[in-house]
């Protein structure tokens, strides 16, 4: 009889572990919902048929079986984050477009899971942001919500409803109010701070949302899915950045609290530079990796030309993830000097 080692772990799937994150990334769901309203929902919804489709007929046309990818369930945790990261009220084909780019060109076209050097959902939503930035703006304002009818009207005719507000759906985020009013210039950044869509903490609503991705991440770190170096290297990268200019001059940047709780900071923290497929593997080097993508991420917003910066720096540091590795990693054990290849 073949007797089994039980103090041995049997390795996780690639669907428990997809499971796991999508089950860590519901906090943060419930969260948006009830600040921004169902339209989070629809944009996932969308976004997930999209993604299964997309991913099926792509593993048909290069002859691979659709049972086991489909099943790994990597389109749907795919189709979640760039839903999550784009506006809830985006038009309907606006989430459709992108999730589309994310699994047919970012992730099929080089060869599926495991093989994408770029981060499929942040490629879906640079292409979207870049290609359409005013359809980018509807982001609903938590002073003026819209009941779930109004929502689904807006998203799917682009129409409201007699009475309804035109800010209600196109309401600025507090990194674009910011940023604007700056440009715009006549006021500092405390005093554009005490707007009412900043609320307490610089972000209306959203600091609660950004709870909802902290404590999901606790929870994948805990279950040992994803490693705390580059989490906190790219939150000590946001803060150290965001600092030092907060620090030379509070009256033109924002503080560093500002910028974690605005965007998808906390969200690409915990779950974009996580990914093991298209983020740095070697020890030092997620410190590296996430590190850089926090300096970016505020050096982009402050001085470039988008409001949000977190995907362009996501990407960016993609680019030299095979550098980075090639020169972090470990000392090959009982060979001095040696290191893994």
């Amino acid at each position: 009889m073949t007797r089994h080692a039980t103090h041995i772990a049997k390795p996780a799937t690639v669907s428990t572990v997809m499971l796991k994150v999508l089950t860590a990334l519901l906090p943060g769901i419930a969260l948006s919902v009830y600040c921004n309203g169902i339209g989070v929902l629809l944009q996932l919804g969308l976004a997930t048929v999209t993604a299964v489709a997309a991913e099926a007929a792509m593993l048909r046309l290069r002859g691979v079986p659709l049972a086991p990818f489909l099943k790994d369930l990597s389109a749907v945790v795919t189709a979640w984050l760039l839903a999550l990261a784009m506006p809830p009220l985006g038009a309907w084909w606006l989430i459709v477009v992108a999730t589309l780019f994310a699994i047919v060109v970012a992730k099929q076209l080089y060869g599926g899971l495991g093989n994408n050097p770029f981060n499929p959902a942040m490629v879906g939503f640079a292409v979207a942001i870049i290609s359409f930035p005013a359809q980018m703006a509807a982001w609903g304002s938590p002073l003026l919500p819209l009941d779930a009818m109004a929502q689904l009207q807006w998203i799917f005719s682009h129409s409201l409803p007699a009475g309804a507000a035109l800010d209600a759906v196109s309401s600025a985020t507090p990194l674009d109010l910011l940023k604007t009013g700056l440009l715009q210039g006549g006021q500092d950044v405390p005093q554009l701070l005490t707007g009412t869509r900043f609320g307490q903490f610089g972000n209306a609503g959203g600091e609660w949302i950004a709870l909802g991705w902290l404590i999901g991440g606790l929870w994948l770190w805990q279950q040992k899915l994803i490693p705390w170096q580059t989490p906190l290297a790219m939150l000590a990268g946001v803060i150290g950045m965001a600092g030092a200019l907060w620090l030379a001059a509070p009256a033109q940047f924002a503080s560093p609290l500002f910028h974690l709780l605005n965007g998808a900071t906390l969200l690409a923290a915990v779950f974009i530079v996580t990914d093991p497929v298209s983020g740095s593997t070697t020890p030092r080097g997620r410190l590296i990796f996430g590190g850089l993508v926090g300096v970016l991420t505020v050096l982009i917003r402050v001085f470039g030309g988008f409001p949000d910066a977190v995907a362009f720096a996501v990407l960016i540091m993609n680019i030299a993830v095979p550098f980075i590795d090639q020169y972090t990693q470990p000392k090959v054990f009982g060979r001095k000097g040696a290191r893994r290849a």
